[in-house]
């Protein structure tokens, strides 16, 4: 079986007009139960003779790594060091928020391809942000990403997530990224569902932050480009 994957056209002239992924049929079906959450996917499932290591991870995350479903964060233009981190941390089983979907196909990934995989989606142009939110929602979500809110002990987000930090933080960049998957990691992370963050981190943050706040937060990096 065929599928065709193509990027928007703006993107596709950068990465390079139609590509093909090729996934027998066996392979498919592999893929979509690790979406789906039905099944995990199991090695040697998947037809890889003549794809390249980030084809596979096109099914979710599209190969101009904007996915279109909020579900698969966009990894066009993230931190490299960040990507390889999670994708070690799934197949470890450090990381199992997204019902342990991404276990399974990141024990497809050889340990030799991680970093390739993660250093193609860190040089594709950054994501395209969304619409603002409402005023409300967006200056509150502003204040908190800058300067947090020092009489509830809460740090700025862009003092390790700002694009002079995640260096030094090894945090990810969150401009222009779904709204609802910020949402749905902060909600993780105050919940304890989400614990792969180094030292807790993000864990005491998180847990300083109402719903309300988790949404404006979400609602005002969505809007924002990363430049």
């Amino acid at each position: 079986m065929t599928i065709w994957v193509t990027a928007t056209k703006d993107r596709d002239r950068q990465i390079g007009a139609f590509r093909v992924i090729r996934v027998f049929s066996l392979g498919l079906a592999a893929a979509l139960s690790v979406i789906l959450g039905t099944a995990p996917a199991r090695a040697g499932m998947i037809d890889e003779s003549g794809l390249k290591p980030w084809e596979n991870c096109a099914l979710c995350h599209s190969l101009d790594g904007v996915s279109r479903m909020a579900k698969f964060p966009k990894l066009a233009g993230q931190v490299p060091a960040y990507i390889e981190k999670q994708i070690w941390d799934f197949r470890a089983a450090k990381r199992t928020n997204d019902g342990e979907q991404m276990q399974g196909m990141a024990g497809l990934i050889a340990d030799k391809d991680i970093p390739v995989v993660a250093k193609y989606f860190g040089a594709l142009p950054p994501p395209p942000p969304a619409d603002p939110p409402p005023d409300g929602e967006r200056t509150d979500g502003q204040a908190l990403y800058h300067t947090g809110d020092p009489t509830r002990g809460l740090p700025a987000c862009a003092s390790c997530h700002g694009k002079d930090k995640v260096a030094q933080s090894g945090a990810p960049r969150l401009e222009a990224q779904h709204a609802d998957y910020v949402i749905k990691q902060l909600t993780d992370f105050r919940s304890g569902d989400r614990t792969n963050d180094p030292g807790g981190v993000m864990a005491g943050v998180a847990a300083k932050l109402s719903d309300a706040d988790i949404r404006a937060v979400g609602g005002y990096l969505a809007a924002v480009p990363r430049n």
